[in-house]
Order: C-alpha cells, then structure tokens, then sequence
C-alpha cells in the first residue's frame, strides 16, 4: 500500500540581523535548533533573509540608496560557500530540511540574486531557486534568475518547490513547479509596509498561499520577514521619518496552507515567533478527484505551455572563426 510522508513543518516569521550576514547565520542556524527541537523536520525561512532586504529602494532615492546596495553586497554570500556550510551542517545536525532566502553574489562583482537555498536533512544543499522577476523597486537591487531554477526537489519529506515573493503570483510559474509533482511549496515573503494605503499585504500573501494550495491541492508553508526597530534605526540618518515609512499593522504573515485553502491553525499577523503545524500529504489525494488541474481537469489539447529550463549565457568563447 503505498504510504506518504507524515511530517511537522515550521514557518520562522523573524528579521535577520540587518546587512550583518555572520550574526544572520547564527541567528540561522538557532532557529533550526530550536524549530527541531519542538519536532519540526521541515524549516522554511522568509527571503532573503542571509541578511536583509534592501528597504531603502523604497524610501530613497536610488543615487540615496547607492551606498547601502554596497553595504547589501558585502554582505550576500556565495553559493555554495562558507555560509551556505554552516546553514547545511545545522540542518544535518537537526535532522532539518531548510528552504531559506538569501543575497547571492553573483558572476560578474556587484551583481546580485534573490535566492531560496533548499537543503536536505542530511545537510545536502540540493538546489536554489533564483527569484525570476524583481519586484517594482527591487529591479534597483536584484538580476533575475532563468528557468534552470524553476524546479521541485524530491526529499524524504516529499517534493518540495519554491518561489518568493510576488513570483507567487506568476500563474505560469507556480504551474511549472505543479507540473512536476510538488506537494510541498514553500512561499517566502518580506514585510513591506511601504505598500498602497488600500493594500493590506498580510491579506494578500494569504490570498496568494490560499489560491496555489487550493488549485494545486497541496501544502503551501508561508514565511516572512518582519522589521525591526534595529532595521528602522540604521536608516534613520538618510531617512529620519523612516519609523513613519516603515511602521504600519498587517504587513507580515506567516503560516501553512492546506490542500482546501484553509489556514491551519493560528498564523502569526507581523510579530516575531515560528508557526507550526502536522503535515500528512495522503490529504492532498481526494481533492484531485473534484479538480486535478495535472490531468483529468484539464485541456491539453487545448493548452500547451513551453518552458525554457536552459541556464542564461551572456557570452559564447570559441576559436572556430568560420563560427
């Protein structure tokens, strides 16, 4: 008889130590311990959250905003690399899988990513997801990925797929990674209280989750990032309202989504703490019998989606001159 994995998952709402990426990895690295101690096998973690998000894109100028992207930089991580180490020994040590967001540097110096690193609990770092459209002001800070990074991971736990942020609102995106047989999403996000005044952004990562759970019929773990006054106050001298800018209610949440869309248990509304909650992925069975949008509920024939997976080249070298 066939048996699927029964698990507890964690989704950490909490800040990083502000553009500090050694303390951020320690802080890491706690976190893990304390999310397997109270049983979790599964810890997801907000983006980019090796060690920060580059607030200041939103409440500054971008010649303003020049030298913190310096400051943002020396302080993302290579990967894999030292950091990377560390995270995936906590992991092996706790008997962890990690999805977590970080900085990544890339090729060329001062270019950057917005990464997911999906870890195993044998401390593997079996993939990472490069974040494929900076949002609005983040196109000041982040490169977008390419479809290589568009993948889901077969763990112990079962497969796992990721996307931050606004790219859960990418239809074609979060299709992709169904396609392959996710069942476990992890959707991370950052608080943002610059939002529009009608935007509630608490809400509409819950719409988000709720929506790519209920039509995938799978588990959605949600994990973001809150702001701390430490974030507020090392701004504060480019921006001096910068706690008027940056303090506004409903714009964290973080919590897990069943294959019904419903929230399970309590979510956490933009206080600091972990979410936890009992995942048997037998559940996301019978929903597909009403609308599996893999097979039976839908048009192939109709619909046909091509996907480029090719990793991005900006040169080709060759010594051939006919070529």
């Amino acid at each position: 008889m066939l048996e699927l994995p029964k698990f507890k998952a964690a989704a950490v709402q909490a800040a990083p130590v502000f553009l500090n990426v050694e303390a951020t990895v320690d802080k890491a690295c706690s976190i893990i311990a304390e999310a397997s101690g109270n049983g979790a096998s599964l810890v997801a973690f907000p983006e980019v959250f090796v060690a920060g998000y580059p607030y200041w894109n939103w409440i500054m100028t971008p010649v303003q905003g020049s030298k913190w992207y310096e400051v943002l930089y020396k302080n993302s991580i290579a990967v894999p690399g030292p950091e990377v180490a560390r995270i995936c020994e906590a992991a092996k040590e706790h008997n962890c899988h990690v999805v977590i967001g970080v900085n990544e540097r890339g090729q060329s110096l001062g270019e950057l990513y917005n990464t997911n690193l999906i870890i195993d609990n044998k401390g593997n770092l079996v993939g990472k997801h490069r974040k494929l459209v900076p949002t609005w002001a983040e196109k000041l800070t982040w490169t977008g990925g390419d479809g290589s990074s568009l993948k889901v991971y077969n763990t112990e736990i079962g497969p796992i797929g990721t996307l931050a942020c606004g790219e859960n609102t990418n239809t074609l995106a979060r299709f992709t990674l169904l396609s392959q047989g996710e069942l476990i999403h992890i959707a991370n996000y950052i608080s943002l209280p610059v939002a529009p005044p009608d935007y509630n952004m608490a809400e509409a990562i819950k719409i988000r989750a709720a929506a790519h759970s209920f039509e995938g019929k799978l588990f959605t773990i949600v994990s973001c990032s809150t702001i701390t006054q430490e974030i507020m106050d090392v701004m504060k001298e480019d921006v001096p309202n910068v706690e008027e800018l940056l303090t506004r209610k409903n714009s964290a949440f973080s919590g897990i989504i069943g294959p019904n869309g419903a929230v399970i248990g309590e979510p956490l509304i933009d206080d600091e703490g972990i979410v936890y909650a009992d995942i048997d992925l037998s559940k996301c069975i019978q929903p597909k019998q009403m609308h599996d949008i893999l097979g039976h509920y839908n048009r192939f024939d109709i619909f046909d989606l091509k996907v480029n997976t090719a990793p991005k080249k900006n040169i080709t070298f060759t010594d051939n001159l006919e070529e």
